[in-house]
């Protein structure tokens, strides 16, 4: 395996514990990203291959890929090493983890998809590669060209790796716009000018120059640039060519002659982009240039067969996949299918209008428009399988959350639009109208006044009233000079100030009259008004000031100027929260606080290698700042010491703006050059707090004030108004207030993206009445019993049948068994009306629509879909009663299955809502506590009560397993005892209690006191109990008390002695020595780690990695069962131990293991599935048998943590058990620098408390 190359000097070394650093997870998560749209100024910037189709914004490319498991194309990486606009991209025929791309700054790169990494790059080519594509006659070359020419051929390895000039191609009469290589025809190629004309090469045969103009052109200058070139699949010799106003031919390149002239409906229809459906012979389809038509052709016609409108801007860019998704689930109907043709026993074929005898392709297009949006068009189905409306195409630079709705973030972007998103779903909601030049800056007006002003780059700055979709004011006192900061009072909402590149930053009444002019020696960068006086506003300048003025007087001077960055000033913020604060972010890479009460500096924050442009206050915690930078890192501070808390590397390139909301003030939004806005989780950051909210600890723990909070050393507490305002309203309440308290603040340090979902639920669940359900409850995930009682149903339930005659139904359901064998939509009416609610739904399931089937199951479940008893055995009567069961179980199953993919998509929220929809309430719990929600699970369960008990009880137990090890502090009483007061909350908490003790590292006194808060005897009483335990022959109690006294040690050898007798029997069992194991492994670190314990700890190792390997496979965490064998066995090889494992044994079971569980696990283009061998039945038999269930059902399977499938750019870490690339959060090992990814490190954790580095650290990643 290549993680133990990676890893094997640790199991050389025994003992060492120099140097050692904290295992570490990230304190910024990372839990949601707006993708970029499709650039709409080069030609070639989408493409696809396989299972894989890619297109380009301005600066980044974005790969998506096919998820087998549900037919889905989900995000899989971006790639951003461009610097300057990308020109095309091409995929590689011969390798389909290969592409190339090239950019305005004649840069050429070679990527590999599958690692995420660059193989080659052709830096300062001749010329820039305007257009360019992989040569279909040589393996490895890439060929590109600009303008007239020539082509040139970049071999990227081997002897003759180099760039050549392609012998013909050269010395062009007019500018090229595409070329394309003929897929059969070796070395045939084709370049489309922009006078219309075509220019063929092939080998052996005469060059055919600027030939095959369209026929109005010949003889005249005009220019009629060829916008669409594609060669037959099926022909040697034809093409398909568009041009921008003559429309599309089909011509031949042998005898130069046009066989077809296609035409439109109207002569306003052009044509940007065509392609050939690889799947149906002679079809091709195009795109409308002006209104987003596609048109489906046939050669052999010279009109569309088929037009479908997808939406009201042009078409950019068309791409068909060659591999027409599968389909999904593997959902058995239980009706056999007959293969039966639709005409048989007499039904008349439909009349076919003409035009539906070309059955319609069953392709799928990646559609691109000229708007930016992107989506994948079912074009048998006729409905979108995704779309991406409306995304910004370039650099973003501001973003701002409404002030009065957490839920709306406004962006905006050198593309000239601003565009206001809902985060909860991740899709634009409002876009601006455009044409704008750049947009530099927003700012949302105070209030509900639902309005934004922006700045541009040459336009001046204007107020956009979003409901109205309309400019609503202009502001042109700058004239041209571009407007870098704009900000809209808060506490005035009369007053707008901006600040420009004209040297003056104008303060204005919002009806264009104004108020100042402060005139600054440079351009002015950065402006915002105080929060706590409306008079007091601050700038940013060039000349490497920060300036302060009072608009209450008429004076233009500065009241305070501050100097000392050495270099410009951009953006100036004021704390929110301290009075007289302020930050400023710098060219020269430094963010400086300064106090202007003092007149001075307080503290400089360096860390960033380039100019710093995000800044944001925390409007909770009075001392964290947090900047974005072009180095394209994130950085989160404490300003009290001037220590860098956490570094985000996920951008992929400058970082521009961040911002979050009062009343979710851990969310935090960022845009950058990269195009994307990302959505991250600040809450890691408060961890204690959190577990002083859930530990319902006093209000002097959990809120204070910022003068006593800014001392050094002092834990977080909140000081904002979120927090003030919840105090507030719980001090209002009579009786328990703890189930409000613990909703509140769950819903306002939770992220978006479903918490405010499942509290509905659960107060529904809890027996709330309807009427005080907020309004945006029907948007997400409703309990069942409102499903369709909130929804209207009609449309799908239109068809009912007339008639309900045998024979009717009988050929009814032929005809929708043989519609579901071709997966045709129109099998939804056949199905409603013969009443057959399982073919419908396993309909559903198999094309993975959830949602749709969730809905049937539902109507269903309450009598509200006429449902024939099809299924019934001859001669049976069955009771509607059972019906009605057989219908709940259906709901069930599809509502699992829902959750299913959320959880699977890292949306282990969501998922726990459609489990609570249908009161599963135990796996609603576990699939929070799987996705590591701990703190949420813990508030969701205490509300719930006694059925959530279980679960919650184990998510207080790994909670407090986190606070046993947040580093430096744990020794500190506040975090001691806060993992205590958890584990109390357990009712049956003795042996938690104990490990807890055993694992405190404090002096003698502390560890006393510690046992005294859990009621257990002192470390002297527990030596003398472990002495009488151990003569009485009482292992358990022996080990326990021994453990707790002030020789922990002492209880290695009895334990381990205990457990390699017991397993040396044949018919041991995992239960019997678990326990043993789990309390030993609690024995104090430094303890563990002495040169005395040597074989003592490499024996527990072994012990607790095989352990580990089996509850592994009993929780079905596939992913990291082979590591725990490898790890098991390479301490075996490695120390010296006696234990009754042997290497060979540990690995017939991984082979048993693999050979037996491999048919469950296999998906469809894998290998041939072997069975396994009668001797690894037996073994993997024997395995199970000392297996017993686990006590809680929904536990067992893989963890998936918020984030897991969003790409971050981060450096690829490669994880040192798979040796795969992480997607995903990373967890850090504690020499430094090995990583797992965090889903691992957390199963790992669950079955196997010690790294895998093998030291004998415990793992904490919770």
């Amino acid at each position: 395996m290549a993680w133990m190359t990676y890893i094997s000097s640790w199991f050389e070394q025994d003992d060492w514990y120099e140097g050692l650093q904290r295992a570490d997870m990230s304190q910024v998560r990372q839990v949601g990203l707006l993708a970029a749209g499709c650039q709409p100024w080069n030609k070639d910037v989408c493409a696809a291959n396989g299972d894989r189709f890619a297109y380009c914004a301005t600066l980044a490319i974005y790969i998506y890929q096919l998820d087998h498991r549900y037919n889905e194309f989900k995000l899989h990486a971006i790639m951003s090493e461009h610097k300057k606009t990308i020109t095309a991209i091409s995929w590689c025929p011969h390798n389909p983890d290969l592409f190339a791309s090239g950019s305005t700054d004649n840069l050429v790169i070679i990527w590999n998809v599958a690692e995420q990494k660059v193989i080659a790059k052709l830096d300062n080519t001749k010329g820039m590669p305007a257009s360019l594509s992989w040569c279909w006659n040589v393996h490895d070359a890439v060929a590109f060209v600009a303008h007239r020419g020539p082509l040139f051929i970049w071999t990227i390895s081997g002897p003759d790796s180099g760039v050549t000039v392609h012998k013909d191609a050269h010395n062009f009469l007019s500018d090229i716009s595409m070329f394309r290589w003929h897929t059969q025809k070796k070395g045939k190629v084709v370049f489309g000018h922009i006078d219309g004309s075509l220019s063929i090469f092939q080998p052996g045969n005469k060059s055919q120059k600027h030939v095959l103009r369209p026929e109005s052109l010949e003889g005249t200058d005009e220019e009629d640039p060829v916008t669409a070139l594609e060669w037959d699949p099926l022909s040697t010799d034809y093409l398909l060519v568009a041009n921008s106003h003559h429309g599309i031919r089909l011509v031949d390149t042998e005898s130069l002659f046009c066989i077809t002239t296609f035409n439109f409906p109207s002569a306003a229809a052009s044509v940007q982009c065509l392609a050939w459906v690889p799947s149906a012979p002679g079809m091709f389809i195009t795109g409308d240039s002006q209104v987003g038509v596609l048109r489906i052709w046939n050669v052999s016609r010279t009109t569309p067969i088929d037009n479908f409108k997808l939406k009201k801007t042009g078409f950019h860019c068309l791409h068909v996949l060659n591999s027409p998704p599968r389909k999904k689930f593997s959902i058995q109907s239980t009706i056999k299918n007959h293969y039966t043709s639709s005409t048989s026993e007499a039904v008349p074929p439909p009349m076919l209008t003409q035009n539906q005898a070309f059955s319609l392709p069953p392709g799928h297009a990646v559609c691109c428009f000229l708007d930016g949006g992107v989506g994948l068009y079912d074009m048998g189905a006729k409905k979108w399988d995704f779309l991406r409306d409306m995304g910004h195409v370039e650099t973003i630079f501001d973003c701002k959350f409404k002030p009065d709705d957490p839920n709306l973030l406004a962006t905006a972007s050198f593309d000239g639009t601003i565009k206001v998103w809902d985060i909860n779903t991740l899709t634009a909601v409002y876009t601006s109208p455009g044409n704008e030049g750049v947009i530099y800056s927003l700012s949302w007006a105070p209030g509900d006044l639902n309005c934004i002003a922006g700045a541009t780059s040459q336009n001046g700055a204007f107020i956009w009233d979003v409901k109205k979709g309309k400019m609503v004011q202009r502001f042109n006192e700058h004239g041209k000079n571009g407007i870098f900061c704009i900000a809209w009072s808060h506490k005035d909402s009369k007053r707008i100030a901006t600040c420009s590149g004209d040297g003056f930053c104008i303060i204005r009444t919002i009806d264009g009259k104004v108020l100042h002019k402060y005139k600054h020696p440079a351009a002015v960068f950065g402006c915002d008004w105080s929060q706590n006086n409306k008079d007091m506003i601050a700038t940013g300048c060039e000349d490497k000031n920060v300036r302060v003025y009072y608009v209450a007087t008429s004076s233009d001077q500065p009241l305070k100027v501050f100097s000392g960055h050495t270099a410009k000033v951009f953006h100036v913020r004021w704390s929110p929260l301290r009075e007289g604060i302020l930050c400023s972010g710098s060219d020269d890479s430094s963010v400086r606080i300064w106090d202007y009460t003092q007149d001075a500096c307080i503290n400089i924050l360096s860390g960033h290698t380039a100019p710093v442009r995000g800044l944001m206050w925390n409007t909770e915690i009075p001392y964290l700042l947090i900047s974005g930078s072009w180095d394209y890192t994130i950085k989160v501070w404490d300003t009290r010491e001037g220590t860098c808390l956490a570094t985000v590397y996920d951008h992929g390139a400058d970082v521009y703006g961040l911002t979050c909301h009062p009343s979710r003030p851990f969310t935090m939004a960022s845009c950058s050059r990269d195009s994307t806005v990302r959505l991250w989780s600040l809450t890691p950051l408060i961890t204690p707090l959190q577990i002083n909210i859930l530990a319902d600890r006093s209000w002097e723990e959990i809120i204070g004030n910022s003068d006593y909070v800014i001392q050094q050393g002092t834990p977080p507490l909140l000081c904002g108004k979120m927090s003030r305002d919840i105090k507030q309203e719980i001090e209002k309440l009579t009786g328990n207030p703890q189930v409000k308290r613990l909703r509140w603040f769950s819903e306002c340090l939770s992220p978006p993206g479903g918490s405010d979902n499942l509290w509905n639920l659960v107060a529904v669940i809890k027996g709330q009445d309807d009427s005080l359900l907020p309004q945006n409850y029907c948007k997400g995930i409703m309990h069942l019993k409102h499903l369709v009682k909130f929804r209207t149903w009609d449309k799908a339930l239109s068809v009912a049948p007339g008639v309900s005659v045998k024979y009717w139904k009988k050929l009814m359901q032929r005809r929708a068994d043989q519609l579901i064998q071709e997966d045709k939509d129109d099998v939804i009416p056949y199905c409603i009306a013969i009443g057959d609610v399982k073919k419908l739904v396993n309909f559903f399931m198999s094309r993975g629509q959830l949602k749709e089937a969730l809905l049937v199951a539902q109507a269903a479940c309450e009598g509200n879909m006429q449902t024939s008893h099809v299924s019934a055995p001859k001669g049976s009567s069955y009771s509607d009663d059972i019906y009605k069961e057989d219908f709940n179980e259906l709901l069930h199953t599809v509502s699992k299955e829902l959750a299913e993919w959320y959880f699977q998509d890292g949306r282990a929220v969501l998922a726990a809502c459609c489990h609570l929809a249908v009161d599963d309430i135990e796996l609603a719990m576990t699939d929070l506590i799987r996705g590591n929600e701990l703190e949420l699970a813990v508030s969701v369960g205490t509300v719930l009560g006694e059925s959530a008990a279980p679960a919650t009880h184990y998510a207080l137990e790994l909670l407090a397993r986190k606070c046993m090890m947040i580093p430096i502090c744990f020794p500190s009483v506040g975090y001691r005892n806060l993992a205590a007061d958890l584990l109390l909350m357990i009712p049956d908490n003795e042996l938690h209690l104990v490990k807890l003790c055993a694992f405190y590292p404090g002096c003698t006194e502390e560890i006393n006191d510690l046992h005294e808060k859990c009621k257990l005897p002192t470390i002297e009483e527990c030596m003398q109990l472990a002495e009488t335990a151990h003569a009485d022959g009482n292992v358990f109690e022996t080990i326990k008390y021994y453990l707790l006294s002030q020789e922990p040690e002492k209880a290695l050898p009895v334990g381990i002695h205990f457990i390699k007798e017991y397993i040396s029997s044949s018919d041991w069992t995992l239960d019997t020595i678990y326990p043993i194991l789990d309390l030993l492994s609690y024995i104090r670190t430094e303890k563990l780690l002495l040169h005395t314990c040597t074989e003592a700890r490499n024996e527990l190792l072994i012990l607790c990695g095989y352990t580990g390997a089996l509850l592994a496979i009993r929780r079905e965490y596939q992913s990291i069962v082979p590591a725990l064998y490898e790890y098991t066995s390479q301490l075996l090889k490695r120390r010296e131990v006696s234990v009754p494992l042997k290497i060979k044994q540990l690995s017939e079971e991984l082979d048993a293991w693999r050979a037996c569980t491999e048919s469950i696990n296999q998906s469809s283009e894998e290998s041939p599935y072997t069975p396994p061998s009668e001797s690894q039945r037996m073994v993997y038999a024997t395995l199970l048998k000392r297996l017993k269930d686990e006590s809680l059902r929904g536990i067992i399977g893989h963890d998936y943590v918020t984030g897991s499938n969003l790409p971050s750019h981060s450096d690829i870490h490669i994880s040192c058990l798979t040796g795969l690339k992480i997607q995903g959060p990373v967890y850090f090992l504690e020499d430094g620098k090995s990583t797992i990814s965090l889903n691992d490190a957390l199963m790992w954790a669950k079955v196997n408390p010690f790294s895998p580095l093998g030291t004998g650290i415990r793992l904490n990643p919770f």
